[in-house]
Parts: structure tokens; C-alpha cells; sequence
């Protein structure tokens, strides 16, 4: 039996394996407009060569991590010859939500509460989810909206605030540990047959926004910096 295509995304194809497990093709295209990186949208941009093959270097080194640390993630391994990634099987929530972890006053966050703070100012961990709707500019949800609307359980939001937190320091140590500073990162979870949630989706240098002496490190740089 062959692996058989179940879904084309904009970063990621993901195909059906006769184990049960799905596999992950990365793919060397960048969320953006008008050929400018930008990890908070959920449109094709630009494509980078060479782009599919770091961010799935970055995600097998920080999911061996996380697997480590006791916490959840549908990561089993990685195959960097054909560019992909085995993973559990996993639903997500609702039709796609992203979950943000701020450490910095930046992008989204900046534009629509300005009025209220500083660009980069320090945030407390502050996560934050949205429904991932190119159309609707990816609204903002409350727990108690996500739980009114079925999307998930009081219990799975606590579970997701609290791993996305305990991920979040664990990239940033990484960032630290080679000179860089995490401003801001954005993650996708799901959840197995008994409803348990896990860290799903990638963990790469386009999901998140890293400086370097208060200077903005773009994505393919940040890659180099980091595996340098």
C-alpha cells in the first residue's frame, strides 16, 4: 500500500500511511503577501528554496525536545532525505486554530492594542488563540467562546495554555542560548481518540519572530544562526 494524499496545505502536504500514522511533506513555501515574509498570515507569500528542509530540521530538534521534556506531540520521526515527517494521528480543533505565546509587544498584538501599550514591551507569556479564517482575518476567541462553541473543553484550553508556556520557554532557552531573543511564536495543537491534547503542526523559524540585538532576524537567516 502507498502513501495516499489526504490534504494539500500552504507550507505542508499530508498524506495517509497504510500504519494508521500521516506524513508530513514540507514544502518550500512561506506564508506572506506580495513576496514579504509574514508568520502571522495564512497566505502563500513566497516560496524559498531550501526553506521546507530547515523548518523540518528546526521541528525534529525541538519535538525530540518536547517529547523529552514528558510533553505531549504527534511527532515520531523525521526523514530529511525526503523531506518529511511521520506523525500521530491527530484531530484538530474546530476547522483550525492557531495558539500565540507572546513574550513582546509585536505584530497583531501591537496593532490592535497600541493604544494600550509600546512596541516591544515585555508581555507576561501571554497566549492568545485565534480560528485560523484567511477571510475573517483569523478573529481572536475567548476560553469561554471556544467552549460555548464546541470547539473544546474548559480542560483542553487549561492543557493548551499551560503546555504552549512550558514550549514557548523551551524554544526561547534555545534562543538564548545562541544570542537571539523570542518575541513571539505560534503553535497548533489537536487531540488523540480519548480527547488528550497534543502539539501538532511544526515548530520552524517561519512560526515565530526572533531578534538579535532588537533587530528582526528573517526566517532562512534565523535557521543558519541557529544549526550555525
Amino acid at each position: 500500500m502507498e502513501n495516499k494524499l489526504v490534504y494539500t496545505g500552504k507550507t505542508k502536504n499530508v498524506y495517509a500511511m497504510p500504519n494508521g500514522h500521516y506524513l508530513l511533506k514540507f514544502k518550500d513555501d512561506c506564508t506572506g503577501a506580495d513576496g514579504v515574509f509574514d508568520p502571522g498570515m495564512n497566505t502563500v507569500g513566497l516560496t524559498i528554496e531550501g526553506v521546507g528542509d530547515v523548518n523540518l530540521r528546526m521541528t525534529d530538534y525541538f519535538f525530540k525536545l518536547i517529547n523529552e521534556a514528558g510533553i505531549r506531540t504527534h511527532f515520531v520521526k523525521a526523514n530529511f532525505e525526503d523531506t518529511t515527517m511521520e506523525v500521530l494521528p491527530a484531530k484538530v480543533f474546530g476547522k483550525g486554530l492557531e495558539v500565540i505565546c507572546r513574550y513582546k509587544a509585536v505584530g497583531s498584538f501591537f496593532r490592535r492594542y497600541e493604544q494600550y501599550c509600546t512596541l516591544g514591551q515585555d508581555l507576561p507569556a501571554y497566549v492568545e488563540m485565534t480560528f485560523k479564517n484567511d477571510e475573517k482575518g483569523d478573529p481572536l476567541v475567548t476560553k469561554e467562546g471556544l467552549i460555548v462553541l464546541g470547539v473544546m473543553t474548559a480542560e483542553q484550553y487549561d492543557a493548551i495554555v499551560e503546555m504552549t508556556k512550558k514550549i514557548t520557554k523551551i524554544v526561547a532557552d534555545e534562543m538564548t542560548k545562541r544570542g537571539m531573543d523570542l518575541y513571539d511564536i505560534k503553535f497548533e495543537y489537536g487531540y488523540d481518540a480519548d480527547g488528550k491534547v497534543m502539539l501538532i503542526d511544526e515548530i520552524a523559524s517561519g512560526n515565530m519572530r526572533v531578534y538579535k540585538n532588537g533587530e528582526y532576524i528573517d526566517p532562512m537567516t534565523l535557521s543558519k544562526l541557529f544549526f550555525a
